[in-house]
């Protein structure tokens, strides 16, 4: 196994410049480049033309944001890349992304994307996926080794869902642990008491290496400003929607991360400290609960926008009432078992000017799940528009005191 000589590293983000400096620590001759013209401070050599690094390269390192950012990247050095350069790409991009890079480099092409962030790479203990010809993996396996433990992984495009999965996993922590922060802070618990009981459990490694930006600023005198951002709300929400598209299959997390009220450049356990939403949206969900507790139609023509519409299955058959045609199947007063009914918001999504919210009502032997739009009109929030779905358990059809 011979020991490469240069390594160029094209994109100097968080990422590539620690990339850059560890492997310039290690020893390595380290040439950059990144398209903001930034330079990493230490060992590491930068050039204004990526062109001018890859032609002196062993071996390309390619940290980039995105799979349109890797395409543009390698159109513009292949005619630089000496036909024994092995590229080796961490980024982090679709499956399909990863399997035309593979298709277009050849046996030159490595796909190894990392699992850490910058506190990983300066230890070298990142855990890396990685893809592709063994004398290519033989070829770039010192420069792994100086960045963290490898786990070969048949082909690129199964290393980059596998990538994408993982990813998948912290959103998942991220957004439990905003959950838990916001029944803290309903219950009026300090901050800094919730973290410590959260970090006994399965959140702690989160909590642990994120409590920088977790801890309640408000509740302090210090003035000094968080840590810089590891991984970004952006990074990992983009990362979500890769997932999401290739898989075919809608993420929680991804629509709750680009939703998060928060900079996409703020490191991703900010998203946990956002607060829940106001009280403005969550009203005229209210006003829809009152309309069904009461019978009184005047409560749903608060809570819905004239134009609006409420759509399902009734009988078999779909229906969509107008506002008005909804209203007329109330009789203006209680169901006589509303006592035993119960309703319950389940979900609520801001996203600037629109809404969308989810309820179970669960009326007698039927069960209704509801799933709104809502948008904000002259400062007020107001539901576009509502489909429901019904589930019976038992008692068949009792359209006296069935309401949708």
């Amino acid at each position: 196994m011979t020991t490469p000589h240069t390594v160029a590293v094209l994109g100097l983000g968080r990422m590539g410049a620690a990339i850059a400096t560890r492997l310039a620590d290690q020893d390595w001759d380290v040439i950059g480049w990144t398209r903001s013209g930034r330079h990493v401070a230490g060992a590491v050599e930068t050039t204004r033309d990526p062109n001018d690094a890859v032609v002196k390269a062993d071996i390309t390192v390619l940290a980039l944001f995105d799979g349109r950012a890797c395409r543009q990247v390698v159109d513009r050095i292949r005619p630089s890349l000496r036909p024994d350069t092995i590229v080796l790409n961490t980024s982090t991009i679709a499956p399909a992304e990863a399997s035309t890079l593979a298709r277009q480099l050849g046996p030159s092409y490595v796909h190894a994307p990392v699992l850490g962030s910058v506190p990983a790479v300066v230890a070298g203990t990142l855990r890396i996926l990685a893809a592709g010809d063994r004398d290519a993996l033989d070829r770039v396996e010192p420069v792994l080794r100086a960045l963290g433990t490898v786990r070969p992984v048949d082909d690129a495009a199964t290393a980059a869902a596998l990538k994408l999965v993982a990813n998948s996993s912290l959103a998942g922590a991220v957004l439990a642990l905003r959950d838990s922060l916001r029944q803290a802070d309903a219950l009026d618990l300090p901050r800094a008491q919730a973290l410590d009981v959260l970090e006994l459990g399965q959140l702690g490694g989160l909590v642990s290496r994120k409590r920088t930006f977790l801890a309640d600023r408000s509740a302090t005198t210090t003035t000094a400003a968080p840590a810089p951002a590891e991984f970004t709300i952006g990074a990992l929400a983009k990362d979500m929607a890769l997932l999401a598209a290739a898989s075919n299959s809608p993420l929680r997390s991804a629509a709750d991360l680009a939703g998060t009220p928060a900079d996409p450049e703020d490191d991703i356990a900010v998203a946990a400290t956002v607060p829940a939403v106001g009280d403005a949206v969550l009203e005229p969900l209210r006003s829809y609960i009152r309309g069904h507790a009461t019978g009184d139609p005047t409560h749903f023509r608060d809570a819905f926008l004239p134009t609006a519409h409420i759509e399902g299955i009734r009988d078999g058959a779909f229906v969509s009432w107008r506002l008005d045609e909804y209203c007329a199947l109330f009789p203006g007063r209680p169901a006589a078992d509303e006592p035993t009914r119960t309703r319950r918001i389940d979900t609520v999504d801001v996203h600037g000017t629109i809404a969308t919210a989810s309820m179970t009502l669960r009326h007698g032997p039927d069960t209704f799940t509801d799933v709104f739009l809502l948008v904000r009109v002259e400062d007020r929030w107001r539901i576009a528009n509502k489909a429901y779905h019904r589930t019976v358990t038992s008692g068949g059809e009792r359209s006296r005191t069935l309401r949708p």
